[in-house]
């Protein structure tokens, strides 16, 4: 299932890796920092962060059941905070996130909104890929380990615990990818990854399955982000913690490519307004850790009906 969203931000939001993992993509040291920095640069209304947890948590309100603690593990932690109360009965509430300057951020919001719905909130600086959580969120696609983080995750969980998450997806920022690709064959000769991998749709599935969640599910919603120019979009990224951090990528990008590249998508994408298309693809994913309570499939082989007959008879009537 896919939906298509349509925002304007322009004028709103304006006015060496210390992991011992094996897979070392992303330089967790680099994420950290620009987690610090964006802590003082985001915005404290943003619709697009706001919309993904809205609809995040909108998972969590369809589900009958109640969860007395819940975990809000890195990503969008303000905008996940803010639309949680009052959802899925939580009494605890654990907001964790590598960035000591961003759960610094989220405690004085929340001790300046009084708590209104008394939830007893706890707030921890600790790495997602190595949780130091024993009980049982945008932020896993920056994960080197990404399989590991949610094993992790689905330990963590008590018997019929929901998991609930909300990853970047691969044709996320496909404009810009584009255009800085074309801008440094012509001014370099030659290209360097600019926009981290991430996560195709298809791989949710499987991702979910091997980490041993129950009852998988996966949806895509896919949103458009309108800019004033291509630079906004820069300091969006930023204000968003959602700059690069790939491990092997070089320093620094040269002033004339960067100005070639926001050149580039300006001619490539604008719309008839003068602003400039940035898509974002959030792929949600909800599991549940094995509880005997559990719909489960029936043992291979103890079908009454055959497929076959079925569309004989409906074959028939057609």
């Amino acid at each position: 299932m896919m939906r298509r969203r349509l925002f304007s931000l322009f004028d709103k939001t304006r006015s060496s890796s210390s992991s011992s993992s094996k897979l070392n993509i992303f330089d967790r040291e680099l994420k950290r920092n620009q987690r610090d920095r964006a802590a003082w640069l985001m915005p404290q209304n943003d619709p697009l962060l706001h919309t993904v947890a809205d609809n995040l948590l909108d998972r969590l309100q369809d589900v009958k059941k109640t969860f007395p603690s819940a975990l809000c593990l890195g990503g969008s932690l303000q905008a996940i905070t803010r639309s949680l109360r009052g959802r899925g009965a939580i009494e605890k509430l654990i907001v964790m996130d590598a960035s000591h300057d961003m759960v610094q951020r989220c405690k004085n919001d929340y001790h300046a909104s009084n708590n209104p719905d008394n939830t007893d909130t706890m707030f921890v600086v600790g790495d997602e890929e190595f949780l130091p959580i024993k009980e049982n969120c945008l932020g896993l696609h920056w994960t080197n380990d990404l399989p590991g983080a949610m094993i992790q995750s689905m330990l963590a969980l008590k018997p019929d615990g929901l998991f609930l998450a909300a990853i970047l997806g691969g044709e996320t920022l496909k404009e810009l990818r584009i255009a800085c690709t074309v801008a440094q064959m012509e001014r370099e000769g030659g290209i360097s990854p600019r926009v981290s991998p991430l996560a195709q749709v298809r791989d949710a599935g499987n991702l979910l399955t091997r980490a041993g969640f129950n009852l998988p599910g996966v949806d895509v919603d896919e949103y458009t982000v309108k800019y004033e120019s291509a630079l906004e979009l820069i300091e969006h990224l930023r204000a968003m913690g959602e700059t690069n951090a790939l491990s092997q990528m070089n320093t620094m990008l040269k002033r004339d490519t960067a100005l070639a590249t926001a050149a580039i998508y300006d001619s490539m994408f604008a719309s008839e307004d003068g602003t400039v298309p940035a898509t974002f693809q959030v792929i949600y994913m909800t599991g549940w850790k094995e509880h005997s309570s559990q719909q489960k499939p029936k043992r291979r082989g103890s079908a009454t009906v055959s497929f076959k007959d079925i569309q004989t008879q409906f074959g028939n009537q057609s």
